[in-house]
């Protein structure tokens, strides 16, 4: 597989999904992994683009076919990766971004133990909680919970390869392309994807 397998995990209202929003849209050949949920849509969400929504059933029926790279429960609702889309871009030559927690990025370092994560923090508590407040989507409660569920998800920082603390969105974007282009420019990569130059060059 010439493509990198990306990890990337965050607790709610860090700011991943824009920061990985904004990659994708000015890099070339990445592209963000869209997982299956049994979770209801939420405003201005498209099934496909977002997230695949599917029933409680049908994502068991999955489960029983080793469909799924990693999957993980969240709130009583189900997510997972589908593996053989995600081995099929990496074969194509494109870096594959997965946003999933730290116990989808457990399962998948055990099957992939190449893949390169990212885990991204706010600066402090504080503005994590303005965040989340600030959507207007939840009720105090589910802030509440989400809050509590962030404590749990930062713990696990310690895993993963590389930190981003989100304080300057633009900052915070810069370091996450700093971190894309390291890999590209790996030894084994540029050995694939610069074949024939390489062979040129030493002929």
């Amino acid at each position: 597989m010439s493509g990198t397998l990306f990890i990337i995990s965050a607790p709610s209202g860090a700011g991943k999904t824009s920061l990985l929003s904004k990659l994708v849209q000015e890099q070339v050949d990445i592209r963000t992994s869209v997982s299956h949920t049994t979770r209801e849509k939420r405003p201005g969400e498209e099934d496909g683009s977002d997230y695949h929504f599917i029933t409680v059933e049908a994502f068991q029926k999955m489960t029983s076919e080793a469909a799924f790279l990693e999957q993980a429960e969240v709130f009583g609702n189900y997510y997972g990766t589908e593996e053989a889309w995600v081995d099929a871009q990496l074969n194509q030559n494109t870096d594959i971004i997965l946003e999933i927690d730290w116990q989808g990025a457990q399962q998948v370092r055990k099957l992939k133990p190449e893949a390169v994560s990212i885990f991204i923090l706010p600066p402090s508590k504080e503005a994590l909680f303005e965040r989340l407040n600030g959507r207007g989507q939840d009720s105090g409660e589910v802030i509440n919970k989400r809050m509590a569920q962030a404590e749990e998800e930062m713990s696990h920082f310690l895993e993963y390869d590389y930190v981003v603390i989100n304080d300057q969105f633009n900052e915070a974007l810069e370091q996450l392309k700093a971190i894309f282009m390291s890999q590209r420019l790996r030894l084994k990569n540029q050995k694939i994807k610069q074949d024939k130059l390489l062979k040129q060059l030493l002929a």
